[in-house]
């Protein structure tokens, strides 16, 4: 690491931090993220992990039965109902890993080292999993797929399968575009100066990527794995209810969520670092940029 940045520009005001600012506030989280042991890493981001994975409940919820309504609007209430989970990730204060993408910015500052960087990555990452997949086992233990007659397990089986069928190549570019929106969400929250701030400039971006059917890696490991579940442990009278059978959800394996999550997750990766962090590090950060003006 080299010698600490001066901090953001004009903390003492109440108006939102501007660009140059905002990407020196971001260096700054990158530092202290890096910094962290990995007990906390692995604690934020389980919290993380969890929140996402209600901010996924809650639109399988408000999608279910949505199908009298136009496909641009219901997709749209899905994608409102998701902010929930970024919005108490960035208010509560808990690591993802999509978010975090953005140490990169302190990276290439030479604030911190590249071992720092993936270090924090995998702490964090393994966090997150252990949220999503603890979350999905308490909602199957829940029996919350049964209600409304069994359409909120069959909505969740719907939006699982769909994904689950995508081929390597789209689901990677979906992860790209999902994670530019994400992390500036993460971006312009770093201007805001009152959680009213950060929750108004959190939900355009984030609904507008569930609406437009991108993949964000750490809410497929909750909605795939919980699907997955219910395809696998869901009684017979859940079955009749939905007047379906597990055959109907062919496309839902293991291999496929895998498949899914490894690429959703390698897309999100060069969406976050190349397409959002590097390119603002590029405008703001590098030497020879031109100075924040006050």
């Amino acid at each position: 690491m080299t010698g600490a940045r001066k901090p953001p520009l004009d903390m003492g005001k109440i108006d939102p931090l501007l660009p140059p600012s905002m990407a020196q506030a971001c260096e700054a989280a990158g530092v202290a993220k890096a910094a962290r042991d990995a007990i906390t890493l692995l604690s934020l981001g389980l919290l993380a992990g969890a929140f996402i994975a209600f901010g996924a409940i809650f639109m399988t919820v408000v999608l279910t039965g949505s199908s009298d309504l136009p496909w641009g609007v219901a997709r749209l209430l899905g994608g409102l109902a998701f902010t929930l989970g970024l919005i108490m990730v960035i208010v509560s204060g808990a690591e993802l890993f999509t978010g975090d993408t953005l140490m990169v910015v302190a990276y290439a500052s030479r604030r911190i080292t590249l071992q720092a960087m993936l270090r924090a990555w995998f702490f964090v990452y393994v966090g997150n999993i252990v949220g999503a997949l603890g979350t999905a086992a308490l909602m199957i233990l829940a029996g919350q797929y049964g209600l409304a007659d069994g359409a909120v397990g069959q909505s969740a089986l719907d939006i699982a399968t769909l994904k689950a069928a995508l081929p390597a190549v789209q689901v990677f570019f979906l992860g790209v575009l999902c994670n530019v929106l994400v992390c500036l969400a993460v971006w312009m929250s770093y201007g805001a100066r009152s959680v009213t701030d950060k929750v108004l400039v959190a939900v355009p971006p984030v609904a507008a990527f569930v609406a437009a059917g991108f993949e964000h890696s750490i809410a497929n490991l909750y909605i795939l794995p919980y699907a997955l579940a219910v395809k696998t442990f869901a009684g017979a009278d859940f079955w009749a209810a939905i007047g379906q059978s597990a055959a109907n959800y062919a496309a839902l394996t293991v291999g496929n969520v895998i498949h899914n999550i490894i690429f959703a997750t390698a897309g999100n990766l060069v969406g976050g670092t190349l397409l959002v962090g590097t390119m603002y590090w590029f405008v703001y950060l590098r030497p020879g940029a031109a100075p924040v003006v006050k």
